[in-house]
């Protein structure tokens, strides 16, 4: 009884976040169409490159934030572990929405000092799992849609994976053999 109960909060949860981010980039894209249109970026930010709008947004940040919170609510345990993703998510956000400040403030190398923060970051924390990866995405898609930062948070999630499933255990391996 009790394990259907934390299954139909979980159920419920996951539908209110895909829910906030739907409505949320579903005003965002209104308000792009009244102030100019709905906008495009190119990647790289090169005009002979293809251009993406983010019109794709509607579709897009809802799924992942469906695809992402039903991971990180199997992870929320308890109060504390709950509080501790809602951190996470929101230490994510603020990297991306800094990112996104840093790159439209027209400092050259702002962005290249804060992307590399983050990625050092992503060496001690685990930057790959949900939480990480749907703030990130969420705090630059304002700024340059969902697409563009899903490709940037997957850089910097798979470099934290590697790290953390690959690097730290052939350390530790090397370790205990050097010290056995």
């Amino acid at each position: 009884m009790l394990e259907m109960t934390r299954t139909t909060a979980r159920v419920k949860a996951r539908w209110l976040i895909t829910a906030l981010v739907a409505l949320a980039e579903l005003g965002h894209l209104a308000w792009q169409v009244f102030h100019g249109g709905i906008q495009r970026h190119h990647l790289l930010n090169q005009a002979d490159l293809p251009a993406i709008s983010n019109a794709w947004g509607a579709v897009f940040l809802p799924l992942l934030a469906w695809f992402l919170a039903g991971r990180l609510l199997r992870r929320a345990t308890g109060p504390q572990a709950a509080k501790g993703l809602a951190l996470a998510a929101l230490g994510a956000l603020v990297a991306g929405i800094a990112l996104s400040l840093a790159f439209v403030s027209g400092n050259a190398d702002a962005p290249a000092y804060i992307l590399l923060g983050i990625i050092l970051v992503g060496l001690v924390l685990p930057t790959y799992r949900s939480e990480y990866v749907l703030g990130f995405v969420l705090g630059m898609a304002v700024t340059f849609g969902p697409i563009l930062p899903a490709l940037v948070v997957s850089f910097i999630a798979a470099v934290s994976a590697m790290v953390h499933y690959l690097l730290r255990p052939a350390f530790g391996w090397a370790l205990a053999r050097v010290r056995a």
